[in-house]
């Protein structure tokens, strides 16, 4: 080894270590949640980026099938606060965000925090609320505060919302706006579990009626260890050539005929993030072309519209993703 291999030797040994030191955590927190759930380990990948990156995630699937389970069971193998929101259609902005309460005590108000003052904050079924309460959750998404009667109140940290849905039922539900579902770093699209993982929760769970595996959970990882991986992802290298990729695919998705709406620029910003968290969850310090395949479909599959007519004839969203991805040549 030369001289000048030597001191870039030196130079990357650090970020090595701190990507070790996000893979260790993610395997932490990992192992906590697999305690209970069976599979769905690439559901829990995205979880985590998006913990590791401060973003949001959408879960979307039919009932029972653990999307509020899992959501939980991240928050308790995190030792920060955790809230849960039922979305229903009389549901008030003030009854999420809180109100001000006059003291008559001191004949002044203050104000009460509603539930989306935590860390970790599940909204269930989502789309069960209307317009006027989603809107409650624009300004806390995006720059983590909230401003009620002229007030600003910033979020702790971390903060994390996993909001849930199901696609099925559409009675009494509220379509989430384009502005609101661009604030979700992931839209997680879980499916039904496999025979041999259907079985393997049937053997786990036939004689734990009152749910004490999950209540076994405990907190594998803290606030500090959060902070200390986003610092690590912050600094893992990606190449240009692997910047000139991903806008290229964001590009495309603008002028693609099957597309009605193409991603923005903070899908381009999401993708780069989740890729480098997927890189250092991996033990890395430097992206590969793969960690930004990995992220596409999550990051774009709720960002980008059909055309009216390619819907009609039952295209998927998935499916154009993945013909841009191969039309787009990678780097070498």
């Amino acid at each position: 080894m030369n001289d000048e291999e030597s001191l870039q030797f030196y130079d990357e040994l650090p970020k090595r270590e701190g990507a070790l030191r996000v893979q260790e955590c993610a395997t932490r927190v990992h192992e906590a949640i697999q305690q209970v759930i069976v599979g769905q380990q690439e559901a829990i990948d995205q979880m985590l980026v998006a913990l590791f990156t401060g973003g949001h995630v959408l879960i979307e699937g039919v009932p029972g099938i653990a999307k509020t389970l899992m959501a939980r069971l991240l928050a308790r193998s995190v030792a920060a606060g955790f809230s849960r929101i039922q979305f229903t259609p009389d549901l008030m902005p003030a009854d999420v965000l809180g109100t001000p309460v006059f003291n008559l005590k001191t004949s002044e108000f203050h104000f009460k925090p509603g539930p989306i003052f935590s860390n970790i904050v599940l909204v269930d079924e989502i789309n069960r609320a209307p317009a006027k309460t989603q809107s409650a959750l624009f300004e806390v998404m995006e720059e983590r505060q909230a401003s009620i009667d002229g007030h600003t109140y910033p979020m702790a940290s971390p903060f994390m919302v996993i909001a849930t849905q199901n696609p099925i039922e559409q009675e009494g539900t509220y379509r989430l706006p384009e502005a609101q579902l661009d604030r979700f770093l992931f839209r997680i699209l879980i499916d039904y579990p496999s025979l041999e993982e259907e079985r393997a929760i049937l053997h786990r769970f036939h004689d734990d009626f009152q749910g004490r595996a999950a209540q076994s959970v405990r907190a594998v990882i803290t606030p500090q260890d959060i902070a200390e991986c986003r610092q690590q992802i912050e600094q893992t290298h990606i190449s240009g050539d692997l910047l000139h990729y991903i806008a290229a695919l964001v590009h495309q998705t603008r002028h693609h005929p099957d597309l009605f709406l193409g991603a923005s620029p903070r899908a381009s910003l999401a993708i780069t993030r989740s890729a480098k968290a997927l890189a250092a969850m991996a033990g890395r310090s430097f992206v590969t072309p793969d960690d930004i395949r990995t992220a596409v479909v999550p990051v774009l599959n709720h960002r980008i519209l059909l055309n009216p007519d390619r819907e009609m004839e039952g295209y998927r969203i998935q499916q154009v993703i993945e013909d841009i991805v191969r039309s787009v040549p990678v780097p070498r």
